[in-house]
């Protein structure tokens, strides 16, 4: 054999059980000292057809691969551009167990790329048993969709299984009566569902039932234990603060309490996890449900129909399925919450410094202010007052 630089090596007849298949290969493009080489190349007889390594793994193998894939993906993109590699993968990725444990960043639909496949895809999560798909799907049908009666039942099928973010948005809607009348609120349904969610440590279900302790409000009024409940949601709420990693929070005094002007020189005035408000921590990420929630209805300008309003808490994004259906600020009526929780989350991170007291305030129709259901709204000059003793 010629080399390119013009050496000969021993010709070498290379065979296997005397079965040798020789292909001219034309280089006369390449150049002339270059020639022409012969390749020796087994024959199919001799080599046989080896199947590709994996296609020889087992199905049982590649879906546990698969479910530890849906459980840890950061994104949706993450786990899409694993089932379009092949078709093996794509059918695989569909199984029940696979499924069944996709993460909730996994299923974080955003809200512009909904779409009828989308749909498809969290129904298949959540008939596979997936709470978190159960929860999200819930939600998108009860209030982007109005589908009210499904939305309801995905939300409780992932209540049944202890999803805590589904036994507060339950309560939530009992205590409003989201999607029917004001007759159909369940005071003490909301509170028995509120208390499941705070046993299982959800910390806006903790606080809203401290405020219903402490209100007397669908329970018997106990204002001891309602304390003893915001605490422990403060409490909660900054150890999910402290577990976080140093880069995740900002730089500064995160951790401080700034009493009331009328309270400043009061000496040891207290803790800031005796407030009713929480302490002065970053804002907890919201829900993928949330985000979806109000990417949607920023998208459609925030227009939901005629005098109808958004939960003013920004990780939020609940609508009202009725007019008056929320709770609004007594003191600037400029606001309106869907739960205690909500206010007292807006309260501290955005509420507090705009707020200003007002007369009376207008509704839209014209009205005085008040709610047209009868009730009173969120007093914050009550809650103020109340933090600044505790």
């Amino acid at each position: 054999m010629r080399t390119r630089r013009g050496f000969c090596y021993p010709k070498v007849n290379m065979c296997i059980e005397n079965k040798v298949v020789k292909r001219r290969r034309d280089f006369s493009g390449v150049g002339e000292h270059m020639g022409r080489r012969k390749r020796s190349k087994l024959s199919p007889e001799v080599t046989g057809h080896y199947p590709d390594l994996f296609d020889s793994l087992p199905d049982d193998l590649v879906v546990s691969v698969l479910c530890k894939l849906s459980s840890s993906s950061a994104s949706p993109a993450d786990f899409v551009n694993v089932l379009i590699t092949c078709k093996r993968l794509n059918g695989l990725g569909h199984h029940s167990l696979v499924l069944s444990k996709a993460s909730q960043k996994m299923l974080a639909v955003k809200s512009q790329n909904w779409s009828e496949s989308a749909h498809r895809f969290l129904k298949q999560c959540a008939d596979a048993g997936n709470v978190e798909a159960c929860y999200t799907l819930g939600m998108i049908r009860f209030y982007c969709l109005q589908n009210r009666g499904s939305g309801a039942s995905l939300m409780a099928k992932a209540a049944i299984s202890s999803h805590a973010p589904s036994l507060y948005s339950l309560a939530v809607i009992q205590f409003n009566g989201s999607g029917g009348s004001k007759n159909d609120k369940d005071l003490r349904a909301g509170v028995a569902l509120c208390a499941r969610a705070a046993f299982l440590g959800h910390i806006d279900a903790l606080r809203e039932l401290g405020h219903c302790l402490q209100d007397g409000y669908g329970v018997k009024q106990n204002i001891a234990e309602g304390r003893r409940f915001l605490v422990q949601a403060n409490a909660r709420e900054l150890a999910a603060v402290l577990s976080m990693k140093p880069s995740a929070l900002t730089s500064g005094g995160w951790l401080t309490w700034n009493p009331l002007p009328h309270h400043r020189h009061v000496a040891g005035t207290g803790c800031p996890l005796l407030s009713d408000f929480g302490c002065n921590v970053p804002a907890p990420e919201a829900h993928p449900a949330n985000r979806f929630l109000t990417e949607w209805f920023s998208l459609k300008g925030g227009v939901l129909g005629s005098g109808l309003r958004l939960c003013s808490h920004a990780g939020c994004g609940r609508p009202e399925t009725r007019r008056h259906e929320f709770r609004r600020c007594s003191v600037c009526g400029t606001v309106n919450y869907c739960s205690r929780a909500c206010q007292a989350l807006d309260w501290k991170m955005r509420h507090k410094a705009e707020c200003t007291p007002v007369e009376r305030w207008i509704d839209e129709d014209g009205e005085n202010g008040g709610n047209a259901n009868g009730e009173i709204g969120l007093d914050n000059g009550d809650d103020e007052q109340n933090m600044g003793e505790s």
